[in-house]
């Protein structure tokens, strides 16, 4: 389905008088307000190739009507998103489960929906039907050479996907590990990951990038072979300065101070990629801020502070993409919540009186550094945000206009309701 320009405008038409004086109101009380919605209306955010179906647990999977069938229809619904919100600008691919068998096509069709192509994502946690040898037991921690070497091979094939679609980044997130105690020698499994690494990063183009992706835990639950941000740093600094860690925001213990190893990471250069999702109680990929909006802002705070130190552009230099699966939601109108709540993070840190803060930080003045910090996560940017939208061409209230143009009700008539798309 492909929204109507006309459409489009029309129900914009019947918003914009209140809009507009909204965003009075917020101009008048945010001094850089100009300079905020430049900076969003640049903000791109990947959506990834396996969130555009319904996303499932261990214990069952109850798939929505009208998912995407196809390569070709997931790029449809990202064009979709994208023309609602001007800020979906982005694909990540998942391989296998989504194989640009026609690259040439493929990347056309991406590119008449607006779209460009992302990080490129490996899969050695899963065993596919035709696959030679099992990751039961590990992907490049395995004790066996040949199950590493395979896990390596597709690793590679994916980067030659990924140079035909135009794309300049690999994430590699392993789930190798151990549930029990004994069961694997700690240093032979980081030696055996990282020559692993080392042999994909060799294949890298000069352009590229890999993010190591780490998780504290699950499938494995005794030890991780890239368990947290200290182990991926000492991957990618051993492995050379195309490689950067890449967080995740549910891959973390509980109450992690994410901020913090943000902050750290960017210090050093090796920052390199953000997987939005939010959480409760561990890697649960739930709608990005709806739980944990202040850390959200918290996190933007420093990768404001942090790009801004070392002069890096705040589109271009990092990759943004959300992770999540929809478990209840209809994943098009959770991807436009996330996207949102993304945006909004990103003003509220854009807002904040940095001169000010360093001032209290310097003053010792914590008092003075909450207050100010949360002036700015308080104040309501909504309206900046929009102004954003609206004037790169998207809807002032995309979601409104997702539920009153019957986008799902025409995506099922055409897909039908037993459809299932790939991925998680």
């Amino acid at each position: 389905m492909q929204l109507q320009k006309n459409q489009l405008e029309a129900d914009n038409e019947t918003l914009l008088k209140e809009h507009e004086r909204k965003l009075a109101f917020t101009r008048s009380i945010v001094e850089n307000s100009e300079d905020i919605i430049r900076k969003l209306a640049d903000f791109q955010v990947a959506i990834p190739s396996w969130a555009l179906g319904t996303g499932g647990t261990r214990f069952g999977r109850f798939a929505g009507g009208g998912e995407p069938r196809s390569l070709e229809e997931k790029i449809e619904d990202i064009g979709l998103l994208h023309a609602l919100n001007r800020s979906s600008g982005a694909i990540s691919l998942h391989i296998p489960w989504d194989i640009p068998e026609n690259a040439p096509h493929i990347k056309a069709l991406a590119a008449q929906n607006g779209l460009r192509f992302d990080a490129m994502n490996s899969n050695t946690f899963q065993d596919q039907p035709d696959q030679q040898l099992s990751y039961k037991y590990g992907s490049l921690q395995n004790v066996n050479k040949d199950i590493r070497k395979q896990a390596i091979d597709h690793n590679i094939e994916v980067i030659r996907y990924g140079v035909e679609l135009g794309s300049e980044s690999l994430t590699v997130w392993l789930s190798d590990g151990s549930c029990f105690p004994g069961q694997l020698n700690f240093r032979q499994a980081f030696e055996h990951t990282l020559n692993g690494l080392q042999e994909i990063y060799a294949a890298l183009p000069d352009t590229w990038k890999m993010f190591v992706e780490y998780k504290a835990f699950e499938p494995n639950f005794y030890s991780t072979t890239v368990g947290d941000w200290g182990q991926s740093y000492l991957y990618a600094s051993k492995l050379g300065e195309k490689a950067y860690t890449l967080v995740d925001l549910g891959h973390h213990l509980p109450n992690a101070n994410i901020e913090q190893i943000v902050a750290l990471l960017l210090m050093e250069g090796k920052l390199g990629g953000f997987h939005f999702n939010d959480s409760k109680y561990g890697d649960d990929d739930l709608t990005t801020g709806s739980i944990k909006p202040y850390q959200l802002y918290l996190i933007f705070n420093e990768l404001v502070e942090g790009m801004d130190a070392r002069g890096m552009n705040h589109n271009t230099d990092m990759g943004w993409m959300i992770d999540a699966s929809h478990n209840v939601k209809d994943p098009l109108e959770d991807l436009l919540q996330s996207v949102e709540a993304i945006l909004l993070a990103y003003a509220q840190a854009l807002a904040t009186d940095r001169t000010a803060l360093k001032n209290a930080q310097q003053d010792n003045d914590v008092v003075s550094a909450q207050e100010i910090l949360q002036q700015a996560f308080r104040t309501d940017l909504r309206p900046l945000v929009a102004e954003a939208r609206l004037r790169s061409g998207g809807a002032l209230n995309p979601l409104g206009l997702f539920r009153d143009a019957k986008v799902r009700e025409h995506l099922i008539k055409a897909r039908g309701s037993k459809t299932v798309a790939t991925g998680l």
